[in-house]
């Protein structure tokens, strides 16, 4: 009978970076070319190597011929900011991306940067609306395939197949040494393999959509092996897992416990790294500081990651502490953000109500000792406060001082937002909101379901017992412009703007809803504040360009059209055929 105990109990009793054979080589490998695999949403009891219930045989072999950690920790159970942390090397408040949506600011280097300079081809490929190019993450790379299906709203993904055959035709042209980041998305809610990959059970689906990932793994790392004679690091890891129910979560972002913080992550370098293992609590931003010094390249200066060379070559170090964080309760609902400091012995979560937890003797975190081990917390609290006294290497609300002068060309009035950063005292425990939360969800999954009455009866519901609740604000508004009441709509999302002034959803909203009112002066603002959020977003620009022409402002919307078309040329024929927009188009060269 299979065991039920947690996963990572069933881990042979490993010491933090002892290997389980001996190191094949010291030496650097220099030239050898790396490839990048990060897998969206993926928890490690999804990968036959560590839990033993799931079909991945080509992850598995990976795993089995490398070095592997089963239970590496994400610094921000979200897409975007985890990534960010792992290219960067940097923790979420240093590198000033705390959510998706955000523009990654080129104040600090990247690994993609550093692997660029020192002679490599560099191409990323990703797979979800979160990592597209005009947020940022392309920086070094000199192909960045972001082209995703067309889908509602923009939210949409490539499935594993797309990705990997364009990362194949990338890699069938390449010579060596490249360095090639691919990210997959399909582990990530909702959940929908193909048929021949879905699992029974009531986790059925997503195991199933990690299978269907590890089949075009196992056909990508074969195809990068064989353009790369002078050796191949491979890396594959996650940015976060997945809750699937535990602690009331059944997807992630919410909470900072360890079923969502806790991801696979395996280092691959035939006859140089020996097969090993390790339950040190590695951190994502540790991939990069490891990658360089394997590759003998620069590191990244101020970095918070640190090499696991060492570990990886055979010998012993002491696994960092990890910070770890989510906004997403503040900025999504207006409630408590939280934060971790992840000891491999204990583990405090700063909350409204804090906990803490011994990871070792309770890998579920069901028992909250803060009460009787305060002592304890104290001490891991000082060494938190401490690492946030780093210097930011750039805010959340850094801005391009360029687009900033090109706005105000056009008549750019705003001060901006700044505000919705600042988070007030005595906001409510994320843990005394679930039911707010279930109801939320649950009208955000009758509004996609095309139900949007049913939907804002949900969200009023929720406002009659938080006016303020940030989340039901800004989806009621979005519902009430679907539907047409477009005066309802606008005072919704002036509040939702209120609330969160850098919040790009909210600007966006607010200023279709302003269009769509007869408002083109105000309208014309709210997307002149969307491109100063998302400045490489082509529709802001082609809105604005149609709000300043209503008002007579010809010259102006002529160059917010230039701007869209420097962002994306091939708009040029969709804007030909607007008998409006059309005559305000700069000639061809």
């Amino acid at each position: 009978m299979r065991s039920t105990s947690p996963w990572w109990r069933r881990l042979a009793p490993i010491a933090a970076g002892f290997l389980l054979a001996p190191p094949l080589s010291a030496a650097p490998a220099s030239r050898a070319s790396v490839l990048l695999i990060t897998i969206d949403t993926l928890r490690p009891d999804a990968l036959g190597w560590v839990a033993g219930r799931n079909e991945t045989p080509a992850i598995d072999k990976l795993a089995g011929e490398g070095f592997r950690f089963p239970a590496a920790v994400s610094q921000v159970p979200i897409t975007l900011p985890s990534h960010t942390s792992i290219l960067s090397g940097l923790y979420p408040p240093r590198h000033g991306v705390r959510d998706n949506g955000q523009v990654v600011a080129g104040s600090f280097p990247l690994l993609s940067e550093r692997l660029r300079d020192a002679g490599y081809a560099t191409a990323a490929f990703v797979s979800g609306y979160p990592l597209e190019a005009r947020f940022g993450l392309d920086r070094g790379f000199g192909h960045y395939d972001d082209q995703l299906p067309e889908g509602q709203q923009g939210w949409v993904e490539r499935r594993a197949e797309g990705t990997t055959k364009a990362a194949l035709d990338w890699l069938a042209k390449q010579k060596e040494p490249f360095f090639a980041w691919v990210h997959y998305y399909d582990p990530h809610d909702p959940y929908d393999p193909p048929r021949v990959f879905w699992k029974p059970g009531p986790r059925g689906a997503y195991d199933g959509e990690v299978t269907y990932v590890d089949h075009w793994v196992g056909q990508l790392v074969a195809a990068a092996a064989g353009k790369a004679p002078g050796g191949l690091l491979t890396v594959l890891g996650a940015d976060h897992g997945e809750g699937l129910g535990e602690h009331q979560e059944t997807t992630h972002g919410y909470f900072v416990y360890d079923s969502t913080v806790l991801v696979p992550l395996l280092f691959h370098l035939p006859g140089r790294l020996a097969p090993g293992e390790s339950r040190a609590p590695i951190r994502l931003v540790d991939i990069a500081p490891t990658v360089l010094d394997l590759l003998g390249a620069p590191p990244l200066a101020g970095a918070d990651g640190v090499s696991w060379r060492l570990t990886l070559e055979g010998g012993r170090q002491e696994a960092p502490a990890a910070y770890v964080e989510t906004q997403l309760p503040w900025r999504f609902f207006g409630w408590s953000p939280l934060e971790a400091w992840r000891r491999p012995d204990w583990k405090l979560i700063v909350a409204p109500r804090p906990e803490l937890y011994r990871p070792d003797a309770d890998p579920r975190e069901a028992k909250n000792l803060y009460d009787e081990e305060r002592r304890r917390a104290g001490e891991l609290a000082a060494e938190l406060a401490e690492v946030k006294k780093r210097p930011a290497l750039a805010s959340e609300s850094a801005q391009d001082p360029e687009v900033t002068e090109k706005l105000r060309a056009l008549g750019y009035v705003g001060a901006g937002g700044g505000q919705g950063s600042v988070i007030p005292r005595g906001l409510p425990d994320p843990k005394d909101r679930i039911a707010e939360r279930s109801l939320l969800l649950e009208g955000e999954a009758l509004l996609r379901a095309g139900k949007p009455a049913e939907a804002l009866a949900l969200f009023d519901r929720v406002l009659a017992r938080e006016p303020n609740d940030r989340y039901a604000t800004l989806r009621s508004g979005i519902t009430l412009l679907g539907m047409g009441r477009f005066k309802e709509a606008v005072d919704r999302l002036e509040k939702a703007v209120e609330a969160d002034p850098d919040r790009a959803e909210a600007r966006y909203a607010l200023a279709d809803a302003l269009t769509r009112s007869g408002q083109p002066a105000r309208a014309a603002q709210e997307w002149m504040e969307v491109a100063r959020l998302q400045p490489r977003r082509k529709e802001p620009w082609v809105n604005m360009a149609g709000a300043l022409l209503a008002t007579g402002k010809k010259e102006q919307a002529a160059a917010a059209l230039a701007r869209a078309l420097e962002i994306d040329p091939e708009l040029r024929k969709q804007l030909e055929a607007d008998p409006k927009l059309a005559p305000l188009l700069p000639r061809r060269p």
